[in-house]
């Protein structure tokens, strides 16, 4: 076998040398990003946000790979932000480096092993959900891919269905907005949060027979929830209240089955306070449209009773006292 010759020999070493100086590079450099951010998340903790944004900016500059400190980057530039100086351009410079960040942050923690890692990658998007809001950023075109995202990579979460679908309502795209909602519920159709937002955002556009229809189902997924039927009772009473394009046979069967419900939700919880005092209500109106006067007063003394037993489990309450 033929020997190395002295230049080849002289090159290997420098190679190797150059090997080893650059490993030694890269640990003194994780050494200085450890140290850096040790003390970073001390400034953080203490609210010192101005510090700590300078010591997370020297912990990625020393190592770009410490994922986690682009989250806490993000959020001290965050914190320094103040709405109240909104449109001057060094405080709206801060909500740049925030997003910019807490996107850095996402791409890189959400593609960890790690479940820590992955829960503060998730954590990164809804702050930058956040940060495009009207309060801040008011962008809500650059808002609705991450949501998009964020429903692609965790479709089991109810929560991002209803900003995204927010979101489009605020825009008046109110097919998108049902859309995403209804989508949530095919997701989700054991959470009772589905169905009240799917029968809140009906009620905002005036289509009441599609929010108990929401309701309805699900008090029918929750048949031993008095809460679940008490909802109902509320929203019949609130229509029959306060639209008054009803006419009298509507707003009579509306609080007939107001009355139905929360008879439903006494009848599993007999003290249950609110649902005594949406029956109070309830009886006031039927007695309002009450043409023979004697049934009206029945009606009356009814409701003066329900009051009086639901005035009695506040106060027991408010003291303490459990039956």
């Amino acid at each position: 076998m033929r020997s190395l010759s002295g230049a080849s020999l002289t090159g290997v070493a420098m190679l190797t040398l150059g090997l080893v100086a650059s490993s030694g590079c890269a640990k003194v450099g994780q050494l200085q990003a450890m140290k850096a951010f040790k003390a970073a998340n001390q400034a953080y903790q203490q609210q010192d946000y101005k510090k700590s944004a300078g010591l997370y900016e020297d912990t990625v500059a020393a190592d770009p790979n410490l994922s986690q400190a682009y989250f806490f980057l993000g959020n001290s530039y965050d914190n320094l932000y103040k709405p109240s100086k909104k449109g001057e351009a060094a405080n709206d410079q801060l909500l740049t480096k925030a997003v910019d960040n807490y996107q850095k942050a996402a791409d890189k923690l959400n593609v960890s092993a790690d479940p820590k890692d992955k829960a503060l990658g998730k954590l990164s998007l809804q702050y930058l959900v956040a940060a495009y809001g009207a309060e801040k950023l008011n962008d809500p075109v650059k808002a609705e891919p991450v949501l998009q995202k964020m429903i692609q990579d965790d479709p089991g979460d109810p929560a991002v269905y209803f900003q995204l679908a927010k979101l489009y309502e605020d825009a008046g795209v109110y097919d998108e907005a049902e859309r995403i909602l209804v989508a949530a519920k095919g997701n989700r159709p054991g959470d009772p949060a589905v169905y009240t937002t799917l029968a809140g955002f009906y009620n905002r556009q005036g289509h009441f027979d599609k929010t108990i229809e929401a309701l309805e189902e699900r008090a029918s997924k929750e048949p031993n929830n008095p809460e679940a039927f008490h909802t109902i009772a509320v929203y019949y009473w609130d229509e029959a209240y306060r639209d008054f394009k009803l006419k009298e046979s509507e707003k009579r069967a509306f609080v007939q089955k107001g009355v139905e419900a929360v008879d439903r939700a006494l009848k599993i919880k007999s003290d249950y306070m609110e649902a005594l005092v949406y029956k109070n209500l309830l009886l006031r109106l039927e007695a309002n449209m009450e043409k023979d006067h004697g049934k009206a007063m029945d009606l009356i003394k009814e409701a003066d009773t329900l009051r009086d037993k639901a005035e009695e489990l506040r106060k027991k309450k408010a003291a303490g006292i459990t039956s």
